[in-house]
């Protein structure tokens, strides 16, 4: 471009320097300078006319002909278009095989813009949520308007999925997942999870149906157990007696963990919560722990911040404390130290338990809460466990907004720590304080 110009200003000064040596000669200097520049405008100006009509046209054709910096900015301009046009056509095909490829999904994908209308979406997302073309630019709540779903998206925590009744077929359950990208667009992923939502409510009705049904013959066969064994006269029965009975309470202690953890699972979070004194319960745990520990001739301290309170349902937070403290009396072995400590920092309030007890490896903490798991084979059966408490415990705190931190040694003991909100129980976590 610099070559043109520097072109165009040498046909410039020619011009001048012809129309002068004309019009000296003719002793018209100032006319023929004067046409010299009217016929330059006129020549700049028909070239402005040829790029206008070239650029209004459907550009398809060749640049207009034409030399100098006229020439070098067709050229400029042409490849410039053709440039463009290649990369538009690569961004397509780009865009294309996204669509084919979230059209073939069976998860609904949905495009928001930044104020939350629709953008774009893929068949199945039309299939679950009945869109249509002309609904483009709708904002998405007038079609998702469960309150939840409402609160969920205007709130802007989309960390968590959320599961409600699909809006369009009520038979259905849907998931949505929500992700931020872009300047404040957002992505949401649509999934039916209807049969899985129902296979999980089979799970939770039978665990619960079973558990009430064997409560009744369990109790039945647990007291012929008691009579028979307390009116034994044959030394060799004894021992047989003594085994049925041991197998029979940790049938009915693994029946009430299991009816405990259907309850958890079945009602609304937040019932029958109040504020509630951490001190006066944990008072009682120790009271109820020491009755176990005495046999181990363990010892049990309790060193708590006075006056903490926390919003929760008493019941359930007994539940969680105090199947911490009895595992830790399980575990840890005669003569054994069994620390409680409850204390606040910033927003949250603490409650960890320790013990010096075997401990264990790193590897078995992600999976200690899971149901049934246990870290060695041998341990519950020594012990009379469950194998539920734990999962308890984490159930119990998803549902006051906490959370329980493990940490473990092996040879060396374990701390089991419980976060809970200290104020109205929707403070967010964070991580344990040194």
């Amino acid at each position: 471009m610099l070559q043109g110009f520097h072109a165009e200003v040498k046909r410039l000064l020619l011009l001048i320097a012809m129309a002068s040596i004309i019009g000296l000669l003719v002793d018209q200097l100032a006319i023929t300078l004067l046409l010299a520049t009217a016929w330059y405008t006129g020549w700049n100006l028909w070239q402005m006319l040829r790029l206008s009509i070239w650029l209004q046209g459907k550009r398809k054709s060749q640049p207009p002909e034409s030399t100098g910096l006229w020439g070098e900015v067709f050229d400029a301009i042409y490849h410039l278009q053709r440039r463009q046009k290649r990369e538009k056509n690569n961004l397509q095909a780009v865009i294309n095989r996204v669509q084919e490829t979230t059209s073939a999904l069976k998860d609904g994908v949905i495009l928001l813009d930044w104020r939350g209308q629709l953008d774009w979406w893929n068949p199945a997302a039309q299939r679950l949520l009945g869109f249509y073309n002309s609904d483009q630019g709708q904002s998405v709540v007038n079609f998702i308007r469960d309150p939840r779903f409402v609160d969920h998206f205007e709130q802007g925590d989309y960390s968590e999925p959320l599961d409600i009744p699909s809006p369009r077929f009520p038979d259905k359950r849907l998931q949505f997942q929500i992700t931020r990208f872009g300047k404040n667009e957002r992505l949401i992923v649509v999934r039916d999870i209807t049969q899985i939502f129902h296979l999980e409510q089979m799970r939770k009705d039978f665990v619960a149906n079973v558990s009430h049904e064997l409560r009744t013959p369990l109790t039945v066969i647990s007291g012929y157990l008691e009579t028979m064994a307390d009116n034994n006269t044959t030394p060799a029965w004894s021992r047989p007696f003594e085994q049925m009975q041991q197998q029979s309470k940790r049938m009915s202690l693994l029946i009430n963990d299991l009816i405990m953890l259907s309850k958890l699972e079945t009602t609304d979070t937040g019932f029958n919560q109040k504020r509630l004194e951490l001190g006066p319960l944990l008072q009682t745990i120790k009271a109820e722990a020491m009755v176990l520990a005495s046999d181990k001739q363990q010892t049990i301290t309790l060193d708590m911040t006075p006056e903490l309170s926390v919003v929760g349902t008493e019941k359930e937070l007994h539940s969680a404390f105090s199947n911490l403290v009895i595992n830790a009396v399980k575990y840890t072995p005669e003569q054994g130290a069994i620390a409680m400590r409850l204390w606040r920092s910033g927003p949250h309030i603490y409650f960890s338990v320790t013990d010096n007890g075997a401990g264990f490896e790193s590897k078995h903490i992600p999976h200690l809460t899971e149901r049934f798991y246990r870290v060695d084979a041998s341990r519950n059966s020594k012990t009379g466990g469950t194998g539920l408490g734990l999962a308890i415990v984490k159930h119990v705190l998803l549902r006051h907004d906490a959370e329980l931190q493990i940490h473990s040694e092996v040879g060396k003991g374990s701390v089991f720590t419980c976060i809970l909100p200290a104020n109205d129980g929707r403070t967010g976590l964070r991580p344990r304080d040194k």
